[in-house]
């Protein structure tokens, strides 16, 4: 009988643990790092209120600590107990997203392969502690309001493979050493407010680049060959071209517009055989297109799908060839003269070529076959050159004014004798 007590509280005890809250079984199954990550997390972060169209409830309605299992959190996915892939909102379009600020304690979550921040009004710096994530593969922190200079920490990333940041308020330089990152491929860091230079040592695999309006300066440095998508538009570059293009032999997207580069374009750009979007529109452009080359027989490379914009530049001589298969194309507002090519016409009257922009150049004709009827697709716009445009088959925009012909002082051939 002297047993008698202590296997009744042995029992009790059984029948306490028994009967423990469910969550402290859920929260055995997470690292007890990894859990307090978490938390430090959803106190630093909130929904934003929901719009009266959207439907659903907010991001963190799953995120209950008290009975929930937290792997099983919206946004959360776990290997082995650890948190390896972070979502951070829904991404909906109806979703408004998260506010507040990103903690440091991100890093505990020692595992985590993508980092992921959906579109809101998160605030703050990025959090340098960060840099210890030394698996992720994925950081993604676009359309917020993170602010500061992108933290020298995150190249210690070696593993990193997409880095977007876009679309944010962050500024300063581009750390040289982000671009050695040994797996970069993916760099995004368009619509903020960087300065300075483009890091001319790039060595990083680069796949894609974009550093669409920012507020950087320099002349173009020389890039990995492996660069498929480029765009550095709406910046403050200047300088020639020169060849810093000719070894990108797989590029498919290249967007230098709104810029203030200079002299003429390279020829290589144009012996690219999978390019298939050339944007280099209002910049200084000049000389002929393209320059004069021993090579007489150049192919016509652009086709279906295909977008070039060389409108509002300096560029003279007669209208080459090797544009006329472009889906869309705009020549406008630049000094080309001479007949329109015949290649030109037939790609419009055949369809091929639904937008075709010359306006604003000193071109004498259009040899359209009268009676011929374009297609209904086929936006075609003539207007202010030195002919006097066939006005049935005009679709001009606004912004190319009113006058249909240039003045005769202007064009050599329309001077009376």
């Amino acid at each position: 009988m002297a047993d008698t007590p202590f296997s009744l509280s042995f029992l009790l005890l059984l029948l306490l643990l028994s009967l423990s809250p469910l969550s402290l079984q859920f929260q055995a199954n997470i690292a007890a790092a990894d859990l307090q990550a978490l938390k430090a997390i959803r106190n630093s972060l909130t929904d934003i209120p929901l719009r009266r169209s959207s439907s659903g409830a907010g991001f963190f309605s799953t995120w209950d600590f008290s009975s929930s299992d937290p792997c099983s959190f919206a946004g959360v996915i776990c290997d082995l107990g650890r948190v390896t892939i972070l979502s951070l909102g829904t991404g909906r379009s109806d979703s408004p997203g998260l506010a507040g600020s990103l903690p440091p304690a991100i890093s505990d979550l020692s595992e985590l392969t993508q980092l992921i921040l959906f579109p809101g009004i998160v605030t703050g710096p990025i959090p340098p502690q960060l840099g210890r994530l030394r698996n992720l593969r994925v950081l993604s922190l676009t359309n917020n309001r993170l602010t500061g200079a992108i933290p020298a920490t995150l190249s210690a990333l070696l593993h990193l493979h997409t880095l977007d940041i876009s679309h944010n308020q962050l500024s300063g330089i581009i750390p040289a050493t982000l671009t050695k990152l040994p797996e970069l491929k993916i760099l995004i860091l368009s619509s903020n407010q960087f300065s300075g230079e483009i890091p001319t040592d790039i060595s990083s695999p680069l796949l894609h680049l974009d550093l669409k309006s920012n507020k950087l300066n320099g002349t173009l440095p020389a890039l990995p060959s492996s660069i498929r998508y480029l765009s550095l538009s709406e910046n403050s570059l200047w300088g020639p071209l020169r060849n810093g293009l000719d070894s990108l032999s797989e590029l498919v997207y290249l967007d230098l517009s709104v810029n203030r580069f200079n002299g003429p374009i390279p020829f290589s750009l144009f012996s690219h055989p999978s390019l298939s979007s050339l944007l280099l529109q209002r910049n200084s452009f000049s000389g002929v297109v393209p320059p004069p080359s021993s090579d007489s027989t150049i192919p016509v490379m652009f086709g279906a799908g295909s977008v070039v914009d060389l409108s509002h530049n300096n560029l003279t001589g007669e209208m080459p060839a090797i544009f006329a298969g472009a889906e869309t194309l705009f020549l406008n507002n630049n000094r080309f003269t001479g007949p329109v090519p015949a290649e030109y016409v037939k790609s419009v009257s055949s369809g091929s070529t639904t937008t075709l922009y010359l306006q604003h150049n000193f071109i004498s004709e259009f040899p359209l076959e009268p009676g011929t009827v374009l297609p209904d697709t086929a936006a075609l716009c003539l207007s202010y050159n030195c002919m006097d445009p066939p006005a049935t088959v005009q679709s001009c925009p606004a912004s190319a004014g009113a006058p249909l012909s240039r003045p005769p002082w202007q064009c050599p051939q329309l001077k009376s004798p």
